[in-house]
């Protein structure tokens, strides 16, 4: 190979490595934790700030990540509504699947019967705030009392323990100081690897896919009590997990289960 050649090869690398190392640090890193707990370093996890951005685009977990458990969390938030959590909850006795609920204190206040029904059932109670805004735009105090005044609500209907360990941002929107204050109240926030995207107006089939083809261990699901289709995909989902050997647990025993790199960092698993 002519010096020529050498010249152009290297020069080609070196473009090469500029780019794909400025777009690192232009760029956040596309790994989203999915649990902060209150030992979390909510900077380097999240900020925009470029040693953060460093860290994130060079940090690797340890440990065996082929080993990790195939274990799945469905998470249910909002709500509760009179019509569809009722059925929501028929459909998850008769699939023998248990599931964690990120209720909305407003609407447990409106409909308490169904809170209690949701703990009776042995299904987890989760902290959705009080009102449901987007914590991101509000100040610190608005936070707190949020988180604060959503725990009491679902404490006094519920009694499940759950409330005071375990919140989730409604929309998931958050800054780094929406989850310090939730860190200093003593919670997990509880985000997600796979969101199913049902949210949105979307066909039973559509969910199915997504939820198979998306599938992680371990896994944390974002799903929503009020869709229609999400309850009638749930039978064919359940059924592809389990046969893939995968145990379907609360958020609570799968953080007892598992190290929160492994969820922070899940194998992606072909079901």
């Amino acid at each position: 190979m002519s010096n020529g050649a050498k010249t152009a090869i290297a020069i080609a690398i070196a473009v090469a490595l500029f780019y794909g190392g400025w777009r690192v640090l232009l760029h956040k890193s596309s790994l989203v934790p999915a649990i902060v707990t209150p030992q979390t370093d909510v900077h380097q996890e999240f900020s925009d700030a470029l040693g953060a951005r460093i860290y994130r685009a060079t940090h690797e977990p340890h440990g065996n990540r082929s080993a990790r458990p195939r274990l799945i969390a469905l998470t249910f938030d909002d709500g509760p509504y009179p019509i569809y959590t009722p059925m929501l909850l028929d459909m998850l006795h008769d699939l023998n699947v248990p599931a964690t609920f990120f209720l909305i204190g407003d609407d447990a206040m409106q409909w308490p019967e169904l809170t209690r029904r949701i703990e009776a059932g042995g299904e987890e109670i989760g902290d959705h705030t009080l009102t449901h805004p987007d914590l991101d735009l509000e100040t610190p105090d608005r936070v707190r009392m949020e988180i604060l005044r959503g725990r009491d609500v679902l404490w006094a209907l519920s009694h499940d323990p759950a409330v005071r360990l375990y919140m989730r941002p409604p929309h998931g929107r958050y800054t780094e100081r929406t989850l310090q204050i939730a860190q200093a109240l003593g919670y997990d926030v509880v985000l997600w690897t796979d969101d199913s995207g049902d949210w949105r107006t979307v066909s039973v089939a559509a969910l199915q896919r997504h939820l198979l083809a998306h599938a992680t261990a371990p896994e944390i699901v974002l799903l929503h009590s009020g869709k229609l289709a999400t309850i009638e995909a749930l039978p064919e989902v359940v059924a592809h997990f389990k046969r893939a050997g995968y145990r379907f647990v609360t958020v609570g025993e799968l953080l007892q289960s598992v190290a929160t790199a492994d969820l922070n960092h899940p194998l992606r698993r072909a079901v």
